[in-house]
C-alpha cells in the first residue's frame, strides 16, 4: 500500500487533502525574536507578510509559530492566562487605521522603535508603551469601531471574549494576583454578581474586546495572505493551561485544580517535575461535548493551516502530582495502562472531527511504542530531532533518515534544546558520534560546511515536514547571529532566567530579504 492510500484510510484524511501530501519546508518562528523597520520593540503579526515572500522565495511553505495567546505579564508562550485570546504584545501599531491622529503617538512611537535595538526584549516597556497607545487611541476611536459589522461580527463569533476581557480587567484591578486570592464576590461570582461586574467595569472591558478585535484581524490577515500564495501557516496550541486564566475561572468543573500536571523521574531529570499546571477532567469534558476544546480549535482555525500538539503523549495518559506531594510521588492519570490508547484515541478523533487543521504531534522524550503506532494509524505526524534519533536500546548509533516514516517531521533543534552550534559546542561527546555516523573528522567548531551538510540533510528525510529553527540557517552567516552562541538559545526549560523568551534575532525583516548570501544557501539547503 502506497502513502496516499495508507493516508486515505487514516481520521485525518481530510486534513491531508487540504494540506497536500508532499514535502514541506519551512522555519520555526517565535514572533517576538523578530523585528522589522516598522516594529515596536518585538515581533509583530504583520511583520510575517515578507517573511511568507521570502520563505517562498528559497522553496519553502510552511512557517511554524509558537504559541500567541496572551500570557499576561508572563514571557513564556506556554502559560497563557487564556485558550483562545491572541497576545497585544504583538499588534503591529503603524497599521491601525488612523493611530497617527492619536495624541503622543510619534512620540512613543519612537521610544517604541529604540527598543528594537537592544539584544533582548524589553517586554515590560514594549507592553507599557503599546498599552498607552492603545489606550488613547481606543477612547478617541471605539464610538465608531464598536458600531461597525466586522467588530460586531467578531463579537458573535467568539463568545469567549467577553469572559476573557472581564478577567483580564479583574486581573488588572488586583494587581495581577491569581484569581483565587480576588474577594469572594470577584473569585466566584453569583450570576447576578457577574452581571454587576460586567456593568462596574464595561469600559475596560470593552477596551479589551477592542484589542482582541485588532489582533484577530492582524493575524488573520497573515494567514489569508498565505493562503492566496498556497503557503501554510502552523500554529501551537499547548496541552496545558495556567490555572491563573480565564478559562480555569469561568470552567472549574473542566479542571482537576488540586492536581498538577508534570514528568516522572527519568534519565534527564530524577526527580522528575512539577509544572503547576490543573489536569483536565476528561470525563466532565465529555458530558459536555468537548465544547471548550472545540471552541479552541474553532478559534486556532482562524489564524492557522495545521498545528503542533505540545506533549500529544498527555492526552494518552499525563503524570499528575497531588498536593502536598513531590513529582516522584505522582502517578499517570488514566492510572489503568490498559486504557491509555482508547482514552487519547478518542481525544485524537474529537479534534480531527472539529478542525480542519492537521495536528502534528510533539512525542519527544519517553513516549511508550503503542502511542506512536496509535498516531500513525491516525495519520497524525510525530517529530524527529536529527541528534536525539538514535537505536537507544542497541548500539546507541544515529538512524539515518531515510529510514524515518514520512508521517513525520524532521527538525534538527527545537525552542527547548541548544541550537546546533551550541550543541556542537557544549555536547563533544555527542558530536563526535555524530562525525563518526556521518564519516567527518571532528572539529571543535561547527564549520560552515557541516552546518550546511546537516541542514541539508534535514530537508531531504524521509519525512513530509521538515522545519528548522529561523536562526540555525542565521548559523551560516557569523555576522547573522549573536556573537556569544547562548544568546541563541530561546528558552532553557525547569529555569527561571531573564533570557529566557527573550531573544532578539541579530538582522531585522528587510535585512533577512535582502541577504543575497543567505538566500542562496538556503535555496542551496532545500532543492
Amino acid at each position: 500500500m502506497d502513502l496516499k492510500e495508507t493516508l486515505q484510510q487514516s481520521a485525518a484524511w481530510r486534513q491531508w487533502e487540504d494540506v497536500a501530501i508532499k514535502n514541506h519546508h519551512g522555519i520555526v518562528i517565535p514572533l517576538f525574536a523578530i523585528h522589522s523597520k516598522n516594529s515596536c520593540g518585538i515581533g509583530e503579526y504583520l511583520d510575517l507578510i515578507p517573511l511568507i515572500d521570502w520563505c517562498k522565495s528559497v522553496g519553502m511553505d510552511i512557517i511554524q509559530l509558537l504559541p500567541l495567546n496572551d500570557t499576561g505579564m508572563d514571557k513564556s508562550p506556554y502559560n497563557a492566562l487564556s485558550a483562545y485570546a491572541l497576545n497585544p504584545i504583538h499588534i503591529t501599531i503603524h497599521a491601525i487605521k488612523g493611530i497617527e491622529t492619536t495624541p503622543g503617538y510619534h512620540e512613543l512611537f519612537s521610544q517604541l522603535q529604540q527598543l528594537n535595538k537592544r539584544s533582548h526584549i524589553d517586554y515590560r516597556k514594549v507592553r507599557e508603551y503599546k498599552t498607552r497607545l492603545l489606550k488613547a487611541y481606543y477612547h478617541r476611536h471605539h464610538n465608531s469601531i464598536t458600531k461597525t459589522a466586522g467588530y460586531q461580527q467578531f463579537l458573535a463569533k467568539n463568545s469567549w471574549a467577553t469572559n476573557y476581557a472581564l478577567f483580564k480587567t479583574l486581573k488588572e484591578i488586583n494587581s495581577w494576583q491569581h484569581w483565587e486570592c480576588w474577594p469572594q464576590a470577584m473569585k466566584t461570582p453569583s450570576e447576578q454578581e457577574y452581571k454587576q461586574l460586567l456593568d462596574e467595569h464595561k469600559d475596560p472591558v470593552r477596551f479589551h474586546l477592542f484589542v482582541q478585535y485588532c489582533c484577530y484581524n492582524q493575524l488573520k490577515k497573515v494567514k489569508e495572505y498565505a493562503s492566496a500564495n498556497n503557503f501554510l501557516i502552523k500554529g501551537d496550541i499547548p496541552i496545558l493551561l495556567s490555572k491563573d486564566s480565564a478559562d480555569v475561572w469561568e470552567k472549574r468543573e473542566l479542571f482537576f485544580l488540586d492536581l498538577s500536571a508534570g514528568a516522572p523521574p527519568d534519565f534527564y531529570n530524577q526527580e522528575g517535575q512539577s509544572w503547576g499546571f490543573p489536569v483536565y477532567n476528561w470525563e466532565e469534558m465529555e458530558k459536555q461535548g468537548y465544547c471548550w476544546w472545540k471552541q479552541r480549535l474553532e478559534v486556532a482555525e482562524n489564524f492557522y493551516h495545521t498545528y503542533r500538539i505540545d506533549h500529544i503523549v498527555g492526552f494518552f495518559r499525563i503524570w499528575t502530582i497531588p498536593p502536598g506531594k513531590t513529582a516522584k510521588e505522582g502517578k499517570f492519570f488514566p492510572e489503568e495502562e490498559s486504557i491509555w490508547i482508547a482514552h487519547g484515541k478518542k481525544i485524537m478523533l474529537m479534534m480531527l472531527d472539529s478542525s480542519l487543521m492537521l495536528p502534528i504531534g510533539e512525542d519527544l522524550g519517553v513516549v511508550p511504542n503503542d502511542v506512536r503506532s496509535s498516531l500513525k494509524e491516525l495519520g497524525i505526524c510525530g517529530t524527529k530531532v536529527m541528534r536525539w534519533e538514535r537505536y537507544w536500546e542497541e548500539d546507541q548509533r544515529f538512524i539515518p533518515p531515510d529510514k524515518y516514516i514520512p508521517e513525520s517531521l524532521t527538525t534538527v533543534s527545537t525552542h527547548d534544546a541548544d541550537t546546533l552550534v551550541l550543541w556542537w559546542k557544549d555536547f563533544p561527546e555527542e558530536a563526535k558520534a555524530y562525525c563518526l555516523y556521518k564519516q567527518w573528522e571532528y572539529n571543535t567548531i561547527l564549520s560552515y560546511e557541516k552546518l550546511k551538510d546537516i541542514l541539508k540533510e534535514s530537508h531531504h528525510t524521509h519525512s513530509l515536514f521538515h522545519i528548522n529553527l529561523l536562526n540555525e540557517y542565521l548559523s551560516l552567516f557569523p555576522h547573522l547571529v549573536h556573537k556569544n552562541p547562548e544568546d541563541e538559545r530561546i528558552n532553557i526549560p525547569g529555569k527561571i532566567l531573564e533570557r529566557n523568551w527573550s531573544i532578539r534575532f541579530v538582522p531585522s525583516v528587510e535585512e533577512i530579504t535582502a541577504d543575497k548570501a543567505l538566500h542562496k544557501a538556503v535555496r542551496d539547503v532545500v532543492k
